[in-house]
């Protein structure tokens, strides 16, 4: 009897092992795989606070791009729009989109009073359906997402971040 609780034993060991491993086998595999999709890009479709579908197309193919991932109520988020609004004449040559899953009112509230209408690089999104987090692989908020005027992935951010090193990670002063 001791040997078959000896032999069960093993085999419950022995198959959580394979289990745990092929759990993080398909961790490792699907992170990989997100990396390689976010290096450029993704296509995305979200609406802009004018109810207009915004795409990727909607982008200049010859401009870095800034998404800045927020949400109105998000003490951090404020704090970063502050200091965007604060520093936005050195913010001229970049694509600065910001996404929220908020309904478009609260969104267009956050705008003017953080008076970031009226620029022409500044866009304001709302993911209706909730797809930004994961077609980008951001999970907090805010999370900055720099793309370079290619296109392609420079870092992502966790948490606000100061004018300053969003220049120097875009290589401008």
């Amino acid at each position: 009897m001791k040997k078959y609780l000896k032999i069960i034993f093993l085999v419950l060991i022995i198959g959580s092992l394979v289990f745990l491993i092929t759990e993080i086998i398909t961790k490792i595999n699907y992170k990989k795989e997100i990396a390689e999709k976010i290096n450029t890009i993704p296509i995305f479709c979200y609406q802009d606070i004018n109810g207009k579908n915004f795409t990727n197309d909607n982008l200049s193919k010859s401009t870095p791009v800034i998404f800045i991932y927020f949400n109105t109520e998000c003490e951090y988020c404020n704090e970063e729009a502050q200091m965007i609004s604060e520093n936005i004449n050195k913010f001229k040559n970049f694509q600065i989109v910001f996404i929220s899953i908020e309904e478009i009112e609260l969104i267009k509230k956050f705008v003017l009073f953080h008076k970031l209408n009226n620029y022409d690089n500044l866009y304001f999104l709302r993911d209706s359906k909730v797809s930004f987090a994961s077609t980008f692989d951001v999970n907090t908020l805010p999370c900055i997402v720099l793309y370079n005027k290619n296109r392609k992935l420079i870092e992502k951010i966790k948490g606000q971040t100061k004018p300053e090193l969003l220049f120097k990670k875009l290589k401008i002063e």
